[in-house]
């Protein structure tokens, strides 16, 4: 892709009255060069079984093809019709709540054989048709694909399966699940129940990460059969999404995106965030550097908002804002769920980029310049890559594990990554993010790791880390991290089991706190500060002499306990935070764990509010983003060499001061 896209999601069907030609026309106006298509409307190009209309994607390519707007045609499988129900009921995924009900979207058994016969029916029907038609370049399959908590009973007989081959002896599995406990001991392959019911988290983490596993298997048998029909310079890729809190939050619980991604040429992913007051740039922070580090290059942002909820229609300036965002974070494509507003069901009050009036709104004026900056900028801003030495390791694993054993308070894994992201993103610090299965080769290319609640884990991936740090890295692992095996049993040692080696401290209680605070030792007084400890802690006593103990509790009966410690273990050090503390306290640690290994200087130090990102052009030339998320304006000395700022083609010197607009930003290459 040598060029950037600026896109909407556009659904013809759904349109009250003819408009094709007008909504083109509107769009070019905009800057809009590509467009998504078909992946939700499988009832309208097959009203009945074995009958097929490509008509709507037929007009609409034709018409964007003349207009010169590329298309993205999507496998339409996550919304399934209704004669295929009415056919066959057992369609709908049973979950642990029942049999589905139909309605809603995603809600099928991504397993079940008559649902994967008409869904590969349609995907050739569809792809077959498009494929070689001059306005596509590319597909997605599928969208936002979840395994839908499918748990039936072909489900679990798949499941046995999958348990028979991993641990080959029924003597093995009990073993290393723990399944005595209360009689939940399986004495043959014949007897084994539904998990549905578990009480074992070591046995429903399994059956997790083997439902993760049906969406991988799913996604890249999807990924074969477009690849039948795949035309050369056509990609194929897949909406990825987070977890939802009202808006993309964290690592998704329900698809390893690290495995699943593996089949596609390209990682696609929808973000969303709050805005008005609300923004920060976070989520848009966080989504990039998960989803470009999928595939290590640069990814498509097939959703975000344009308005969507009244609490998210951006303020004047913002839309700018948010989509020079997403480039600064490795995208080479923005593109608005939707173009429309639609105008009945579920989504009535998602608006698109035009209201319900479906004219033009400040909103959609403010995209105009988007658009025409993209255009102007295309080769300066696309496939723009990272040099990051700083990573975040994630787990799903972790997230299961800790899922089944929720913190007091109701925190989940979750809250502990953006805990330590978000801090990382308020030092200006970028990160790539790392998966289980990382490499010691992989490791080795970052000075700094941060762990964020590595629960389960397995002892290699332990002895890799303890060898990591031993050999010159720097770790900052957070509480409740090595605790368990990838089995999620409970290591029998002293905790935090194999990486005390490199952290140098070991503990035997922890507690839920109340009213407990920090205090810094000498020389670190600065963390000092009451009840400022939530969530969890870990009462710490170092076991090695080259310890350095940062901060204690500040409690009348745990104040002998060590909080947060670092360790020198051969060339590197280990920081191990033993409580969720304020997320100031977090910060001044990470600082002082990034300046011990240089990664971070004066030119990240800026007002509160203001982001650097950092990119290099495919020439090596280094290009800054300063993205203001404030309403009031905010200077900042440009730090690097003498360049060119690409808005307004003006030279900045080394060291001259910057005006930021509230929500405005400035993109400096260096020359």
């Amino acid at each position: 892709m040598k060029k950037l896209y600026y896109g909407v999601a556009y659904y013809d069907e759904y349109m009250p009255y003819e408009r094709l030609h007008e909504d083109i026309r509107l769009m070019k106006e905009a800057g809009i060069n590509v467009v998504r298509i078909a992946e939700s409307t499988w009832s309208t190009h097959e009203p009945q079984n074995g009958v097929f209309d490509f008509s709507s994607v037929d007009r609409v390519l034709d018409a964007m093809y003349e207009a010169g707007i590329s298309v993205i045609v999507g496998t339409p499988t996550y919304a399934i019709p209704t004669w295929m129900v009415k056919e066959h009921p057992d369609v709908l995924a049973t979950t642990k709540q029942g049999q589905g009900k139909y309605g809603a979207r995603q809600i099928m058994d991504i397993t079940h054989p008559v649902y994967l016969f008409y869904a590969e029916r349609i995907i050739r029907k569809l792809i077959g048709r498009v494929s070689r038609h001059p306005a596509v370049i590319g597909y997605q399959v599928d969208n936002e694909t979840k395994h839908y908590g499918t748990a039936g009973d072909n489900v679990q007989h798949r499941f046995i399966k999958h348990m028979r081959h991993k641990y080959g002896s029924i003597e093995a599995l009990n073993d290393a699940l723990g399944l005595d406990y209360w009689s939940n001991r399986i004495n043959s392959w014949e007897d084994f129940p539904s998990v549905v019911g578990t009480i074992n988290g070591s046995l429903g983490a399994e059956f997790e990460r083997f439902q993760r596993q049906l969406v991988t298997e799913f996604l890249a048998w999807q990924v074969a059969i477009v690849n039948e029909y795949k035309g050369e310079g056509q990609f194929v890729t897949q909406n990825f999404d987070f977890e939802w809190r009202g808006y993309s939050f964290g690592v998704q619980p329900s698809v390893d995106h690290f495995a699943a991604a593996a089949p596609f040429d390209i990682a696609g992913v929808d973000i969303y965030h709050p805005s008005q007051d609300e923004l920060t740039g976070i989520e848009i922070s966080f989504g990039g550097d998960v989803t470009r580090s999928l595939k290590g290059s640069n990814y498509l942002v097939l959703e975000t908002q344009a308005q969507a909820f009244p609490h998210w229609t951006p303020y004047p300036g913002q839309l700018r804002l948010l989509a020079f965002s997403h480039i600064a974070s490795g995208a080479n494509m923005v593109s608005y769920w939707h173009w429309h507003s639609i105008h009945n069901s579920f989504e009535t009050y998602w608006k698109g980029l035009l209201s319900h009036d479906l004219q033009p709104n400040p909103v959609y004026n403010e995209a105009k310049t988007v658009g025409a900056d993209f255009a102007r900028l295309s080769n300066e801003l696309v496939d723009l890559h990272k040099r990051n030495k700083v990573a975040m390791l994630v787990s799903n694993e972790a997230l299961t594990a800790i899922e089944w054993f929720k913190f007091p308070d109701g925190s989940n894994y979750n809250d502990i990554v953006r805990w330590m992201y978000d801090e990382l993103f308020r030092l200006n610090v970028e990160c790539d993010m790392l998966s289980p299965y990382v490499t010691e080769q992989e490791l080795e290319r970052y000075d700094v790791i941060v762990v964020p609640g590595l629960y389960a884990a397995s002892d290699s991936l332990l002895h890799m880390l303890n060898t990591y740090v031993e050999k010159g890295g720097h770790v900052v692992y957070s509480f409740k991290s090595g605790f368990a095996s990838e089995a999620v049993k409970v290591r029998t040692t002293a905790q935090p089991g194999i990486i005390e080696k490199a952290c140098g401290v070991n503990y035997q209680m922890f507690i839920q706190p109340k009213d407990v605070g920090l205090r810094g030792k000498q020389g670190y007084e600065v963390l000092s500060c009451e009840q400022s400890v939530s969530t969890w802690m870990e009462l710490l006593t170092p076991i090695s002499a080259d310890v350095e103990v940062l901060a204690t509790y500040q409690h009348p009966q745990w104040g002998n306990y060590a909080a947060i410690t670092r360790n020198r273990y051969g060339k590197g050090t280990a920081t191990y935070i033993g409580a969720k503390i304020a997320g100031d306290k977090l910060q001044l640690v990470l600082e002082q764990v990034l300046e011990q290994a240089g990664k971070i200087s004066a030119e990240q130090r800026l007002p509160q509010g203001v982001t650097l990102k950092t990119s290099y052009n495919e020439a090596g030339q280094k290009v800054r983003f300063y993205l203001n998320y404030t309403a009031e304006t905010q200077r900042v000395a440009y730090a690097g060499k003498d360049g060119l700022e690409l808005l307004d083609k003006r030279t900045i010197g080394s060291g001259e001061q910057i005006v930021l607009k509230g929500w405005g930003f400035c993109i400096v290459k260096e020359a």
